[in-house]
């Protein structure tokens, strides 16, 4: 049996199609095809434990779209590829392990699931993983006693960032209280005692 893929797209053609490039090629399952992100898709998506998940940046809001990989993170482990129907901006291309143009011949498309399929065999495991600059900088505000919308207002983002973010920390610290991660952000001198006066 092959790696198991899934498809995430609101176009069934689009979906039909990667379907019949992917199966042609024998090396791949095709385990189900979303057509959004509603709370059953994101159920669905994360009990299908995918090795890859190929979806349309199109399923997410205008606003959620710089974040996406991260909020997808919270329901898969497996490499994440955006399927590019149009021009797509660079910055938001990035976030991805692999990225699918609508345009892209056959071959092209097997050769990227595969590359994306190594390179997150290669990436390091979730845990311990390090904190990012601004994930410590949420962690300072969570440990400070600040609202999601507070530190949404301080940092000029979106509340959903902020709850995003907040996950990561958790899922990186394994930490989900926030005594617990405040004792984290004085042992790691995020903090000082001094800030609680």
């Amino acid at each position: 049996m092959g790696k198991k893929i899934l498809i995430i797209t609101p176009s069934s053609i689009a979906a039909r199609g990667l379907e019949s490039i992917l199966d042609d090629a024998g090396e791949f399952e095709i385990i189900g095809m979303l057509r959004d992100l509603s709370p059953s898709a994101q159920t669905r998506l994360h009990k299908l434990s995918a090795d890859a998940v190929i979806i349309d940046p199109a399923v997410f809001d205008f606003a959620s779209r710089g974040n996406a990989r991260a909020l997808l993170s919270e329901w898969t482990d497996g490499a994440v590829l955006a399927f590019a129907g149009g021009p797509a901006d660079e910055e938001h291309l990035r976030q991805w392990d692999g990225t699918i143009s609508f345009y892209d011949e056959p071959a092209t498309v097997i050769r990227k699931v595969h590359a994306a399929l190594e390179n997150r065999a290669d990436a390091p495991k979730n845990e311990g993983e390090e904190l990012s600059s601004r994930e410590k900088e949420i962690l300072v505000c969570v440990a400070k006693g600040m609202l999601n919308k507070e530190i949404a207002d301080c940092f000029n983002i979106s509340i959903y960032t902020v709850i995003t973010h907040r996950k990561n920390i958790t899922r990186k610290t394994g930490i989900k209280t926030v005594a617990g991660l405040t004792v984290y952000a004085l042992l790691n001198n995020l903090i000082d005692v001094a800030d609680f006066d």
